[in-house]
């Protein structure tokens, strides 16, 4: 006979009552933490520049994520346990809303049993779900930023979609600097139940309107996304777009559509640097170097030619990079270029080490904010995504 464990039961009270779907935070985590009869919990979120980890819930210090085991957690998505320093033990439990890293949640308990691992990670997966739904509060927002943001950044932000996406079969990550200034860089990753679609957009300058620019571009690109447009279409509704309200601006970028059933990758280059394709951790060299089109906007009205799609049939576990002129055009430690080869080798050895993609280009970022001997002279970019065929 199974007998029933202190807590059992009580998280179904909890979540049955309605009254506790308008908690605060605080007091979520604590009466759920009750409901599953643990001692204590604390959500630690991530940065905006995912350098630290947060805490929420609890007046504690921040946590660097590279030098800490809750940066450990974070940065491998995996269980870790320390002995606590008030004594007993403490589980680090990584917070994932899907894909996307949220953050970790700190566990403290007198002692670490199975059923008690069992439960923390029953409440990591439930506080996960509560979190996701409150990170664009604006109280979460302040504690997750270190420096006051530009208004063309804020525009900007608004729009970006989380920053990893996936299933078991594709993943798609992002990372966009410098985060508190940008100008005209964005991403875009959606996924329906056939196709991953991804973007990476550069406007014209670095202001404003640039920010505008590519606001809009993304809008009319989901737009027409969300009707079921081709690629083709796609494209040309950021054409008429940026042509009708904002013809003296325009915008480069790589769309790309990968079929997720067959590995079948489509794209279109609007005057852009080409895409990327990593395969048994090698660089394919020109893989998908194809002769660019304009830029969108007034440029590719003007040329008065039909926009190219290209193909390519994508292998288990291929990475496809996407990226903007500022990552290569950013600066070394001695003052060189960081280049293309620097940067494909550093995504090449972190394939080679199992690292997950989210992690990867984190990392491959953070050496590039390090290395300037100043701010970034330019939006820096990247979008990763990789795929591995559904089993039949």
């Amino acid at each position: 006979m199974v007998t029933a464990e202190p807590g059992d039961g009580l998280l179904e009270e909890f979540l049955a009552d309605p009254e506790n779907a308008v908690l605060d935070l605080s007091t979520a985590v604590a009466r759920c933490s009750k409901a599953l009869g643990l001692q204590h919990a604390v959500i630690y979120l991530a940065d905006l520049q995912q350098r630290r980890l947060v805490p929420l819930t609890d007046a504690g210090a921040p946590l660097p994520v590279d030098d800490s085991l809750a940066g450990w957690t974070y940065r491998t998505q995996s269980l870790r346990v320390e002995e606590s320093e008030a004594g007993g033990m403490t589980a680090w439990l990584p917070l994932l809303d899907g894909a996307e890293r949220l953050g970790v949640l700190a566990v403290h308990s007198p002692a670490l049993t199975s059923p008690s691992l069992r439960r923390s990670r029953t409440l990591a997966a439930l506080l996960a779900m509560i979190t996701s739904k409150r990170a664009y509060k604006d109280s979460f927002v302040r504690r997750t930023r270190s420096e006051p943001m530009q208004l063309p950044a804020e525009m900007l932000r608004a729009f970006l979609p989380p920053r990893t996406i996936g299933t078991a079969h594709v993943v798609s990550t992002a990372v966009l600097e410098p985060a508190y200034e940008l100008g005209g860089d964005a991403f875009d990753h959606s996924l329906t139940e056939t196709t991953l679609h991804a973007a990476v957009l550069d406007a014209m300058g670095h202001n404003l309107a640039s920010g505008l620019t590519t606001a809009v571009s993304l809008a009319a690109c989901r737009n027409a996304r969300r009707t079921g447009a081709e690629l083709p279409e796609l494209v040309q509704s950021v054409d008429d777009a940026l042509a009708r309200w904002l013809p003296d601006q325009f915008c480069t970028g790589v769309l790309a559509q990968l079929d997720l059933a067959s590995g079948v990758l489509r794209w279109t280059n609007c005057g852009h640097p080409a895409p990327l394709l990593i395969r048994d951790q090698r660089l394919l060299v020109d893989a998908m170097e194809r002769e660019p089109e304009p830029p969108m906007g007034l440029p590719s009205l003007l040329a008065q030619r039909t926009r190219q799609t290209h193909e390519i049939a994508l292998q288990p576990g291929d990475r496809v990079l996407l990226y903007t002129d500022g990552v290569t055009e950013s600066r070394t430690r001695d003052g060189g270029m960081f280049g293309l080869e620097h940067f494909t080798d550093y995504i090449i050895r972190a394939t080679a080490a199992g690292e997950l993609a989210p992690e990867t280009l984190r990392r491959l970022i953070h050496s590039i904010l390090d290395a300037q001997p100043g701010s970034l002279r330019d939006d820096a970019t990247l979008l990763l995504f990789e795929w591995w065929p559904p089993t039949r």
